[in-house]
């Protein structure tokens, strides 16, 4: 298997946050610090944020500053999500930063193999623990870097076209990059991470994994 640069992408302004959401404590660690000591747990050490905030330079790891609009503000006039990734031509996996991932999750993201590009994403049925009611996805990893942002510019392209219901995210752009119907999610054609890992849109939303043990 070739060797992944994993990217944690902090980009983005948030109204309900006093600091960013990546920042925020879980069981008294920052969320990204937590990412960052889960994939090196599972022997990843080529490991970099993804942000032009100052504040993530504490973690010890490489910061990529964007130059992308979108990384920056979360204003969807000045531009579209899915130019927040971080341009790469090696093998990448970009894992969001405000997501909660468990131990398990993170080593099944580091092991799967794939030719070209892989999503990671809950799955319904949601299992008791999770967080939500809907599913959120977690994680890209992209061998073929080219396909990956081909894919991009062409979700950027529709988007201009108005063929998307909402602004494009994750699941547009995985979508895209299977051939998929337009604005039809499904949720068997990638890999499931089926326990609590989550995403967090609100300071409520962390009372959640308060009584998760498995943390």
């Amino acid at each position: 298997m070739p060797k992944y640069k994993f990217i944690i992408m902090c980009g983005g302004k948030y109204e309900k946050w006093e600091t960013p959401k990546h920042l925020v404590e879980i069981h008294g660690e920052p969320l990204v610090a937590r990412t960052i000591r889960l994939l090196r747990e599972n022997g990843v050490e080529d490991i970099a944020i993804s942000s032009n905030d100052s504040i993530f330079e504490q973690f010890g790891v490489e910061v990529l500053k964007h130059q992308n609009d979108f990384a920056v503000s979360e204003d969807i006039e000045r531009g579209t999500w899915v130019e927040a990734f971080y341009p790469m031509t090696s093998p990448v996996c970009y894992m969001f930063g405000d997501v909660v991932y468990s131990s398990e999750a993170v080593r099944k993201i580091v092991e799967t193999e794939t030719d070209s590009v892989e999503f990671f994403a809950s799955a319904k049925p949601l299992p008791w623990n999770y967080p939500k009611p809907w599913a959120e996805p977690f994680a890209f990893k992209v061998k073929d870097t080219a396909y990956f942002f081909e894919s991009v510019d062409l979700v950027k392209k529709l988007e201009a076209r108005g063929m998307f219901k909402r602004p494009p995210i994750a699941w547009e752009l995985w979508q895209v990059i299977k051939g998929t119907e337009l604005n039809k999610i499904i949720y068997t054609n990638y890999v499931a991470i089926n326990d609590y890992t989550c995403d967090i849109d609100t300071p409520e939303d962390i009372k959640k994994f308060e009584n998760i043990e498995t943390l």
